[in-house]
């Protein structure tokens, strides 16, 4: 008996050992499953990232600091450029380049604190929905149809309108973009996953509605909510742009890419690239990540692997 157990004991240790490496093991072979597209699409988001993260240490100059001797120069490789402003500058001598790199930093954080405040609603709505029948669900279906049906972005005019641009202002009206889109996906998944056998089986066992939520159903439906968060996030970086583009967004002398595209459209003629650069990067960063999302999608969605 007790040479059983000895025997037994090494055995144990090594298949305890062996766990460990799997999610390593699992990680690689996703990576390995991607095409060298996706990988080439998430090392240009990545870099953007890192643009925008070390800002303050590669940014050449303070994107507020004025030159009236060195307004409006154009980028390198044309006449009268100058070599310290390789984008050139704008029409109060400012470097376009700086101020693009601090305005991709401060349009990101705005999205994608709006996009997890979108993410939290929607995700707690379309639970709700979902796993509790009665009242309350056919209610939230309705606020879900009301926000599908309104065009979001006149509300976030007319909110900002009149209760003005400040920062927490902009945050929320970015983050009560789009969380039907979650509310609605979530909500479909959660009532598909609610009628597996194993949900039947956990509320006999006697498991809470809490635990049954926690343990089988959000595990359930986490890759979905992953791939709507990257399909809307874009959507929330034109909202941003467009309110900055208006006038409605963070004020001035803060830079985002919005604004900076706002300013810029006076100078089209003269100085398009005033607002060419940052349009250029809200357009690279909106599409590079809807190219990542479609790989996520790809590879998570069993129907489509």
């Amino acid at each position: 008996m007790s040479d059983s157990t000895m025997s037994d004991t090494p055995q144990r240790v090594r298949a305890q050992s062996t766990v460990k490496p799997v999610p390593v093991n699992a990680l690689r072979a996703f990576w390995q499953r991607m095409s060298w597209r996706f990988r080439l699409y998430l090392l240009a988001l990545f870099c953007l990232l890192l643009l925008a993260l070390l800002a303050q240490v590669i940014a050449p100059f303070d994107p507020d600091a004025q030159s009236l001797l060195s307004r409006l120069r154009p980028p390198m490789g044309f006449d009268h450029a100058l070599a310290t402003h390789p984008l050139g500058t704008d029409e109060l001598g400012r470097d376009v380049l700086s101020r693009t790199l601090y305005g991709l930093q401060f349009t990101l954080l705005i999205a994608l604190v709006g996009s997890t405040l979108s993410l939290i609603v929607g995700v707690v709505c379309g639970v709700i929905a979902g796993f509790f029948a009665g009242r309350t669900g056919v209610l939230l279906v309705a606020a879900m149809d009301f926000q599908m049906a309104v065009p979001f972005t006149l509300v976030a005019l007319l909110t900002v309108a009149l209760l003005g641009s400040s920062l927490p202002v902009i945050v929320t009206v970015i983050g009560l973009s789009g969380w039907e889109v979650y509310a609605r996906v979530v909500r479909a998944q959660v009532l598909i996953v609610c009628r597996q056998p194993f949900i039947e089986a956990a509320r006999a066992a006697g498991a809470s509605p809490l635990r049954i939520l926690l343990r089988h159903v959000l595990p359930n439906v986490s890759s979905q909510i992953v791939v709507v968060w990257t399909m809307t996030f874009p959507a929330l970086i034109l909202l941003e742009s467009s309110l900055s583009f208006l006038g409605l967004g963070v004020q001035p002398p803060t830079a985002t890419l919005g604004s900076m595209v706002g300013f810029g459209r006076d100078y089209l003629a003269s100085s398009p690239w005033i607002a060419l650069v940052p349009s250029l990067v809200i357009m690279a960063l909106s599409l590079l990540v809807l190219l990542v999302g479609e790989g996520l999608r790809d590879q998570m969605d069993v129907r489509l692997r």
